[in-house]
């Protein structure tokens, strides 16, 4: 079965039942018996992020050639010319690929696993990147460019992704994908919204203001961010280990009038001798320091950084380093992120369980060498054409 691993991976995390739910759901069931259908573009999409380097032949070729086994009797395809794949991805479009991810991509750790949990509450992050498409007309109009010196712009077209993690277990179970010039907080209001109760979120300073606050605070989550140096709570009193409950205000005028939200202020130093920006002030929801002291909480806000960590296997080790994603189209942009977000996925659901069977830390796990291993195919002998 290692030798199945690069398709058993994908429709082990994607059952092809779902697949073809999503499919359906999202209105692209073919009307006709077509050479490519549906469900092999939907693991085609993923599987160009699993083999980002390989040419579309290459890739489908190493897919039908794993997809024959998962219904038996069946052969693998002839493989159709590259135009016809262009085409049956554009019928498939990037709707069902969200939607695959949105129905499957959720935290993985048990409760109690080692890095992922405080005070009883799952730990997740939040942050953003951008992402290089291809340099094209329409994805110059879709997405935007950066402006670089003396006001010329960037050579590629970006997209913007922010994104929501698991710490220990480094799997992105929500996203939102916008254009360079949506904001990086417009795009956390999305993935905020839909946290839930049991949940602590992990924030950088760059997050942190009222707005996001309140609407992160208000769907039970509980919240950890650093906080933004112009952000001045009106102290309230002082606890046993040193940390400060406060009120939380929005600024201006529209402070006057707003409630405010209670939190509690943990202020801490890190010297580690690379910095001058040693000192850190976080706001938490968490006002009890019998559940969490200030500086369990000071320790766990480095878990923070794990999502930094995602963002390097998405983009330097399965991407690839300054690879620019191949789509020429902004609905096939969409399309090619969010297989990216589902193989991703895939390879950390891998790497979770393979943790749990081995009885180590998933710390220890190597990514690198499990994008290796999920990149084995059934066709071990094909090589990828120049």
């Amino acid at each position: 079965m290692s030798d199945l691993v690069s398709v058993g991976v994908l429709t082990r995390t994607f059952p092809p039942e779902v697949v073809d739910a999503v499919v359906a759901e999202a209105g692209r069931t073919e009307q006709r018996n077509r050479s490519l259908p549906a469900r092999v573009m939907a693991y085609f999409a993923i599987g160009m992020a699993l083999h980002s380097e390989g040419s579309y032949e290459d890739v489908l070729g190493l897919l039908t050639d794993g997809l024959a086994w998962t219904e038996p009797g069946v052969e693998p395809v002839k493989l159709p010319s590259k135009s016809a794949i262009f085409q049956a991805r554009a019928r498939l479009g990037s709707e069902p690929l969200r939607a695959l991810f949105e129905r499957v991509a959720t935290p993985l750790a048990e409760p109690g696993a080692s890095g992922c949990w405080l005070a009883g509450r799952r730990m997740v992050a939040i942050d953003g990147t951008t992402l290089d498409v291809a340099d094209t007309d329409a994805n110059a109009v879709r997405f935007g460019r950066p402006g670089v010196n003396k006001g010329e712009q960037a050579a590629f077209p970006q997209a913007r992704l922010v994104a929501v993690a698991e710490c220990g277990t480094r799997a992105v179970f929500d996203a939102a994908v916008g254009s360079y010039g949506t904001g990086e907080n417009t795009l956390a209001g999305e993935v905020i919204g839909r946290l839930e109760p049991g949940m602590v979120l992990l924030a950088d300073r760059g997050v942190c203001g009222y707005p996001l606050w309140s609407k992160a605070a208000a769907t039970g989550a509980d919240l950890l961010w650093r906080a933004m140096s112009n952000m001045k709570p009106r102290p309230i009193e002082t606890l046993a280990d040193g940390s400060w409950l406060a009120e939380l205000r929005p600024s201006g005028n529209a402070g006057r009038n707003a409630d405010p939200l209670t939190i509690r202020v943990v202020d801490y130093e890190i010297d580690d001798g690379r910095t001058n920006d040693n000192a850190y002030r976080l706001f938490t929801t968490i006002l009890d320091p019998d559940e969490a002291s200030a500086e369990d909480l000071a320790l766990a806000y480095s878990q923070r950084w794990e999502i930094e960590s995602v963002f390097d296997e998405l983009k330097v080790h399965q991407r690839g380093p300054r690879t620019v994603l191949r789509s020429k189209s902004p609905e096939l942009v969409l399309q090619e992120i969010w297989g990216h977000l589902c193989c991703h996925f895939a390879i950390r659901t891998l790497m979770w369980e393979a943790a749990g069977h081995a009885q180590v830390d998933p710390a220890r796990v190597s990514f690198v060498a499990a994008l290796r291993i999920a990149r084995r195919s059934v066709a071990g002998a094909r090589a990828f054409s120049p």
